[in-house]
């Protein structure tokens, strides 16, 4: 009896022991209690501060056996953009949940845009907050905004519910430059102190007969030692992706004199590698690209079954990559003298101790950088080859 009533207590002392850890999420936030950041626009405020402006996503309570306040659809929830001035983004952050009854939750924002006039003025002080900050993502899209960005916010895509959906679809194509928070500080804080981000504006509603105006991305914005300095054109941006190794897809449609109608390819895969080199006291830097492409359209009367054709084909299309490199290269260095392609990086892995003595006068050495191209390319796929067909002769 005495071992049977030490085991009952012994039985209660641990039940109650181990209901301590049971007691579940005390301190848990529903999901309808709290207003969802999509994507964050920073401006120069009307009084020299910081303008923060937030693209708000409510949840809704479920209805009609819905799982989920977060379904999709336009009874499920409403979008708005808010914003606050502050001394800081920290000050502004705290007096935009002053406006909100519901506490804002960071942890869903997925793209910052800075608007252009801060980012001339400098964007070190705000990247720094958000990489220290434990909220938002540091994995968030980055972007430069022409004027400010809450205009951007406030745009109405047709295809997607909201701007941030619009503009993350976009640079996921790696058609153009894809760039996180993370990526921009690492650039930041790299040998060549220089940066490039995308470039955003809104397409004139005009242009599409619509009323609302639409966010694109058209080129990128260039920057050196935290300061927005020029911009490139979707032609020219195209120029630097290929010695960033950032060219995932695209399209290269090409003409020969004398010769009528065009030839379309898709690009399938492409690598480029930069081979530094630094003799009697000159600095070189060879760019190796290999791409293989396919032809997706040919609307000329050549035959790409005759590889002589084909030979032709890819000489020119080595013709149109490196013109735009040059292109590129001529504004960056020429112009802009900003290493955003990371050429001081490279030197300094391959010649560390040159490195160490002339890292001061980079901005001295990298404009007289000579550069050189090696592009090799191969068409994999000519699909139907042959163009227009002259009557009775195989062209």
């Amino acid at each position: 009896m005495i071992r049977s009533a030490k085991k009952t207590f012994t039985l209660i002392l641990y039940l109650g022991f181990t209901s301590v850890f049971l007691t579940g999420c005390w301190d848990r936030a529903e999901v309808n209690d709290l207003a969802l950041i999509l994507a964050t626009g920073i401006d120069k405020g009307k009084k020299n501060n910081i303008e923060l402006s937030a693209q708000i996503y409510i949840p809704q309570p479920a209805q009609g056996g819905q799982q989920s306040g977060m379904s999709s659809g336009s009874g499920a929830g409403q979008s708005f953009v808010r914003s606050a001035e502050g001394e800081t983004i920290a000050d502004a952050m705290a007096r935009l949940q002053e406006e909100l009854t519901r506490e804002i939750f960071w942890g869903q924002n997925e793209v910052l845009i800075i608007g252009e006039k801060l980012a001339k003025e400098g964007i070190r002080d705000q990247i720094d907050f958000w990489m220290r900050h434990s909220e938002p993502r540091i994995r968030a899209d980055l972007f430069v905004s022409k004027g400010r960005s809450k205009t951007v916010l406030k745009a109405m895509p047709e295809l997607e519910k909201d701007a941030s959906k619009q503009l993350r679809k976009i640079v996921k194509t790696h058609i153009g430059v894809k760039v996180t928070v993370k990526d921009l500080a690492q650039m930041l804080s790299g040998e060549s102190d220089a940066a490039v981000l995308p470039w955003v504006e809104n397409l004139d509603p005009s242009m599409m007969d619509k009323k609302n105006a639409i966010p694109i991305i058209n080129g990128t914005a260039i920057f050196k030692d935290g300061k927005m300095v020029g911009r490139l054109d979707d032609k020219e941006t195209r120029g630097i992706l290929w010695p960033r190794n950032e060219i995932k897809s695209g399209v290269i449609t090409i003409s020969f004199n004398n010769e009528k109608g065009y030839i379309s390819l898709n690009l399938l895969r492409s690598h480029n590698e930069l081979i530094p080199s630094i003799k009697n006291g000159n600095w070189r830097m060879h760019i190796k690209t290999n791409a293989d492409l396919e032809v997706i359209q040919n609307s000329t009367k050549l035959n790409l079954f005759d590889p002589k054709v084909v030979k032709r084909a890819e000489q020119k299309i080595v013709q149109e990559i490196e013109d735009r490199e040059r292109l590129a290269f001529s504004i960056i260095q020429k112009e802009l003298n900003a290493d955003i392609v990371g050429f001081a990086d490279v030197f300094e892995r391959k010649y560390p101790q040159i490195w160490k003595q002339k890292k001061d006068k980079w901005n001295e050495i990298f404009p007289q950088v000579a550069i050189s191209f090696d592009t090799n390319v191969k068409i994999k796929r000519t699909g139907l080859a042959t163009g227009k067909r002259k009557r009775g002769v195989e062209q």
